[in-house]
């Protein structure tokens, strides 16, 4: 029923909007038969190798990430082409020819293993081939799937590594020569193949592949037209809607962008329809887009690399994570809400919208993977991987119950490509990131940073949280949201553990304004992308984005003063009431930006209000009781307001009379 509400833009629209703002979509389509046939079974074979370790086991380390990245990078060359406009139905020889490489690169590690182990820190001139080409190969793939910001971080490191013995103050080192610096990115654990694709080739796979077997049973049908079942009728309704469904598809993809080109090109139509201007409707779904890489249980993969880093169970991430996400949501939709009572803003009439009752009897069963993953990754003890392998197998055994969203032979293959397809761009990003981790920790530059944030801080705490989150949303710009993440954890994140904050607070700090760097001019991609499929201006979609997603800016903040907003440590009650004080404070925050509660608000009363949503917000019971109290004092001026506004009406209409 979703389709038919609205005017939504057309496939092609879409595809070039897509293309135009995430790299990653420029893959090839195959024209000839053979060849789609050959390279979807070699995709299949690659997804059937990362199941079957899933439930089996891998092989040794070294041999497995080889593997992996060999196997993703050949599929980056077959899929992506040299320039963004070549072509796109048969694959180049010199294309097949660097596929051959990279498979080349695992042949040599699986082959001499034992001898390579051996070697290490003294390499031989075939080492240094092979790790050359290695690095080669993935500078190349990163720029094809993901565009030059990558690979052009990963050349300043090498370089950095090679000729910054003679920088002044932190950043200096001790020099290394190519022979030490290509067989410790070549070799080591902690280069090419380090934790970043390690998860790759373990979590990351499984997910993105629970994802796309969850597209092809039709979730994302059903998370639309559930959206709009409850929220379309409302005040606003559209652009609830939007914030709904973005934050649902977003937690699954892990891509601010596609997730905006998927869900934007129905609600934005929508939400213009409605009466929001095209910058703001822009915005909306830029906004909610983001958020969901921040909302568990999945957070775009991000959760899983983070507890890999930290060596934390995965639950816990989850956990802290549920408050902070909510509440940026909860400040969206509070905008939303008030800009349409504002603006006298309607929803879609009831006609028009799908039954929730009738949604749920239709597709409802496709929820029933997601509280078994729930119920596998909290409660039954098993791996995540072992967790994301069974929640596979039961999404196909539930797309069976109906016909409507029965998987065929056809689909669960065409699901296995697609998962891998959409791999390859995170893998060969997560590659490309092993380059910048590897030289950070050999030459200790992430400890250098570090020092650099401390000491431009001062013995400021908020300072140096303020530095932080600048240097995340610049080192951000432009990133997929993991790599992203990957980055500003190896250069940021350690200058708040050197100031004492637990290190699962520090990392999501930076994670949030990591992802925030997709709605922050200059290089927002998830506004610009939401500002082609509205009409709207860039620079004006981008900074309504920030407007909106306000709540989510001073949250990090207000957990790092006091973590007891990641529940950490928090008993039920306590618990409780941080989060009734903080959703309040949101809630109060939404007024002070929107400039509007039950009537118009002065200079005055905004100031108030956000004073009141800071207070609030901040775990403290005294500040709460105070933010509480000047939160009153708004809502009563606002009520003597409206009155004082409903008289003026009635004796008007009486002196009319």
């Amino acid at each position: 029923m979703s389709e038919t509400i609205g005017t939504a833009a057309t496939p092609d629209m879409q595809k070039k909007i897509l293309e135009e703002f995430d790299s990653e979509s420029r893959y090839r389509e195959f024209g000839g038969k053979v060849s789609a046939v050959a390279v979807k079974a070699f995709a299949i074979l690659v997804a059937f190798y990362h199941l079957y370790g899933a439930v089996f086991g891998t092989p040794v380390t070294l041999k497995h990430r080889s593997l992996h990245v060999a196997m993703i990078l050949a599929l980056g060359f077959i899929f992506y082409p040299f320039r963004k406009k070549g072509n796109r139905s048969k694959v180049a020889i010199p294309d097949l020819v660097l596929a051959l490489l990279a498979a080349a690169t695992t042949v040599y590690v699986i082959v001499d293993y034992i001898g390579i182990v051996g070697r290490a820190g003294m390499p031989n001139l075939t080492d240094l081939v092979f790790a050359a080409l290695l690095i080669l190969l993935v500078l190349e793939g990163a720029r094809r799937v993901t565009g030059w910001a990558l690979p052009a971080l990963g050349v300043v490191f090498i370089l950095y590594a090679l000729f910054g013995r003679g920088l002044p103050g932190f950043f200096g080192h001790r020099g290394y020569s190519w022979a030490d610096l290509s067989s410790f990115l070549f070799v080591s654990t902690d280069g090419v193949y380090g934790t970043a694709v390690g998860v790759s080739a373990s979590y990351i796979y499984l997910f993105i592949l629970f994802g796309a077997f969850m597209d092809k049973s039709g979730m994302g049908q059903f998370i639309n037209d559930i959206a709009l079942a409850l929220a379309g009728h409302q005040k606003g309704g559209p652009a609830k809607v939007s914030v709904i469904a973005s934050a649902l598809l977003g937690t699954i993809n892990g891509s601010a962008v596609a997730n905006v080109v998927t869900t934007g090109t129905f609600t934005i139509p929508l939400m213009k329809k409605t009466g929001y201007d095209k910058d703001f409707a822009g915005a909306v779904e830029a906004s909610s887009s983001v958020g969901g890489q921040l909302m568990p249980p999945i957070m775009g993969a991000a959760a899983f690399i983070m507890a890999e880093v930290l060596g934390i169970q995965y639950k816990v991430i989850a956990v802290a994570a549920i408050l902070p996400a909510l509440l940026y949501y909860v400040g969206i939709i509070v905008q939303v809400h008030l800009r349409a009572r504002k603006c006298g803003l309607e929803g879609v009439s009831r006609e028009n919208l799908p039954k929730a009752w009738a949604v749920l009897k239709e597709r409802g069963h496709l929820l029933l993977p997601i509280v078994f993953l729930l119920v596998m990754l909290f409660a039954s003890g098993k791996t995540v991987i072992f967790s994301a392998f069974m929640t596979i197998l039961v999404t196909i055994a539930t797309s069976m119950l109906k016909k409507s969203t029965r998987m065929s032979l056809k689909d669960i293959l065409d699901a296995l490509f697609e998962g891998t397809r959409s791999m390859v761009p995170v893998a060969i990003a997560c590659a490309s990131v092993g380059l910048v981790i590897g030289v950070a920790s050999l030459t200790g530059f992430g400890l250098s940073m570090a020092s650099a944030i401390v000491a431009l801080g001062g013995k400021s705490l908020f300072l140096t949280l303020a530095f932080t989150m600048v240097a995340c949303m610049i080192l951000g710009m432009g990133l997929p949201s993991i790599p992203a993440y990957l980055i500003t954890a190896t250069m940021a994140a350690p200058a708040l553990v050197r100031l004492g904050i637990d290190p699962l607070v520090s990392h999501l700090f930076v994670f949030y304004f990591a992802m925030f760097a997709n709605i922050t001019p200059p290089v927002a991609l998830a506004s610009f992308a939401a500002a082609g499929l509205s009409g709207g201006s860039p620079m004006k979609t981008g900074f309504t984005s920030l407007k909106l997603s306000l709540a989510g800016f001073i949250v990090p903040y207000m957990f790092v003063y006091n973590d007891a907003l990641l529940l950490q440590g928090t008993g039920f009650l306590e618990g409780f009431l941080v989060m009734m004080t903080s959703i309040s404070g949101v809630l109060i925050l939404g007024t002070a930006i929107e400039g509007y509660f039950i009537s118009k608000m002065g200079v005055v009363e905004r100031i108030i209000a956000l004073a009141a949503a800071i207070l609030l917000m901040t775990p403290n019971h005294l500040q709460d009781l105070v933010g509480a109290g000047l939160a009153v004092v708004v809502i009563a001026v606002q009520l003597i307001k409206r009155k004082r506004s409903i008289e003026a009406a009635c004796e008007d209409t009486v002196a009319k009379a």
